[in-house]
């Protein structure tokens, strides 16, 4: 019966830490998600208005990522790894961070948990884009 019992806790720890795992790598896919679409909000405005087409300005994107994500981090726990351009800089990749503490494994069960979310910079769109 103690074995059982035993193996019994363990089993329900995983699951419950496996669970707290999902939570944790949803909720970093989500603020990723939501901080690449802040990034690609970022124009820049003066290649708009010398004909350059519509691109996001790099530095102004990574201040609105670290200041959108300075909300998340200390609620959560989350931080930037890491902020891409497409080479025509319509296309901005978020990559965020957050360490995952299990409740019942302890150390046993700690990792890093990444999120990552991207976003497309679009202009009078009338119909939809296939790649």
């Amino acid at each position: 019966m103690a074995i059982c019992s035993a193996f019994l806790v363990l089993v329900i720890a995983l699951v419950v830490d496996a669970g707290g795992r999902l939570r944790v790598a949803e909720r970093t896919d989500g603020v990723a998600l939501e901080a690449a679409r802040v990034v690609g909000q970022q124009l820049d405005e003066a290649a708009v208005l010398q004909g350059e087409g519509y691109k996001v300005k790099e530095q102004y994107a990574k201040d609105a990522v670290n200041s959108y994500l300075g909300l998340y981090e200390r609620a959560y726990g989350l931080a930037v790894d890491d902020v891409q351009f497409s080479p025509d800089g319509r296309v901005v990749t978020v990559t965020v961070t957050a360490d995952y503490k299990p409740v019942l494994l302890g150390e046993l069960g700690k990792r890093k948990v990444k999120g990552k979310g991207s976003a497309t910079l679009v202009h009078g769109v009338e119909k939809p884009e296939t790649d």
